[in-house]
């Protein structure tokens, strides 16, 4: 999930092709539907994303009480309005009044704090809960942001990668070599700097180990010299999310859905970003699927983030999106990180039934 920042944008106002009262109202490459003639390109208003979840008060000042998602209808959705996608919000609360929003933007002003506007948190289901120790030397994942949010992080025509985003859930593993330490956590507690315990019933310790993966780390330390190895993989299947991907999470002869997205590893000292495609031997992990390596453009970026997913082979339901990584890695001003972005595909965001858990 990305980070969360309310800030003021320029905008770009487009027809709604269905809608006479409608317009469209674009901030970056998102666009979300306003009321016609509410905003004029090259106005500023603030953007709300997706996955926010707004107060009570500032909900009844937009006049959207009963209008958002989430049992409590405060969170910010990927929503179709009149046959077209709209992907957060764009509004001038009270609170921004006597604000100088052209400075604001400029500046890239967070609001979320004043406005009371928090980052949505997924439940935990009990099977990836469990108890946790403190886990100083885990190698951290970091949040990746939306291309279409920041559509400048690449340049045009630079390699890029695309691989497909998978619906399960994080599971990050750090091998350490003095003492040789497996450490396992998720996403959410891993950015806590918490590690689980080794439990067999855990989701994430019944993947790692089915899987070899504390074996497959401890060879790849070792060839690359490095003391600590950090491997990224989403653990998939029946009863992690909606989409299985045609594997069982909880089958007792298997282990549950696993795929590696990522590879760090600290190599005299620093910490450096693997292709896991590079990096690891023929058959040693399963991969993510890789859809395309090539010149950087985001027409193409945009098209392959729909479709059918391809990680089993048998196109069983809609894909989740893509994630971008350029060739080779780079630090990117745009976002003050590293330069890797995701987009989501727009029948992902709006079908039904849909679970978010972490």
């Amino acid at each position: 999930m990305s980070t969360l920042r309310v800030t003021v944008e320029e905008l770009t106002v487009h027809d709604h092709p269905n809608a006479d009262a409608l317009e469209l109202a674009q901030v970056g490459l998102y666009r979300a539907v306003v009321a016609k003639g509410a905003y004029r390109t090259g106005d500023f208003a603030l953007y709300i994303p997706e996955q926010s979840v707004l107060p009570a008060e500032l909900i009844e000042e937009l006049g959207l009480t009963g209008r958002l998602a989430g049992s409590s209808a405060d969170r910010v959705k990927a929503v179709r309005l009149r046959g077209e996608l709209s992907q957060g919000l764009v509004c001038r609360p009270r609170a921004l009044d006597g604000v100088d929003l052209d400075a604001a933007a400029k500046e890239g002003t967070d609001f979320a704090e004043l406005l009371g506007v928090v980052k949505w948190s997924p439940p935990v289901p009990t099977t990836m809960d469990g108890d946790v120790d403190a886990a100083p030397d885990l190698l951290p994942w970091v949040d990746i942001e939306n291309l279409q949010r920041y559509p400048q992080i690449f340049e045009p025509g630079e390699t890029v990668v695309l691989t497909e985003k998978l619906h399960g859930t994080a599971c990050l593993l750090t091998y350490v070599v003095e003492g040789e330490r497996v450490i396992v956590s998720s996403k959410g507690f891993g950015s806590k700097g918490l590690a689980l315990k080794e439990d067999g019933r855990n989701l994430y310790w019944r993947a790692v180990r089915g899987h070899d993966v504390p074996e497959v780390a401890a060879r790849l330390a070792e060839r690359l010299g490095a003391t600590r190895v950090g491997v990224f993989a989403e653990v998939y299947g029946t009863g992690v999310q909606d989409l299985p991907y045609g594997a069982r999470a909880n089958a007792a002869d298997a282990p549950p859905g696993y795929a590696v997205y990522d590879v760090s590893a600290e190599i005299d000292g620093q910490v450096r970003w693997l292709d896991p495609a590079q990096v690891l031997e023929e058959g040693e992990l399963p991969l993510v699927p890789r859809l395309f390596e090539g010149p950087y453009a985001p027409e193409t970026v945009l098209e392959l983030a729909s479709g059918r997913e391809t990680v089993s082979g048998r196109n069983l339901h809609l894909r989740e999106g893509v994630v971008i990584r350029p060739v080779p890695e780079r630090y990117s001003p745009v976002v003050g990180g590293r330069a890797i972005a995701k987009v989501i595909s727009p029948g992902y965001l709006t079908r039904k039934g849909g679970t978010e858990f972490e």
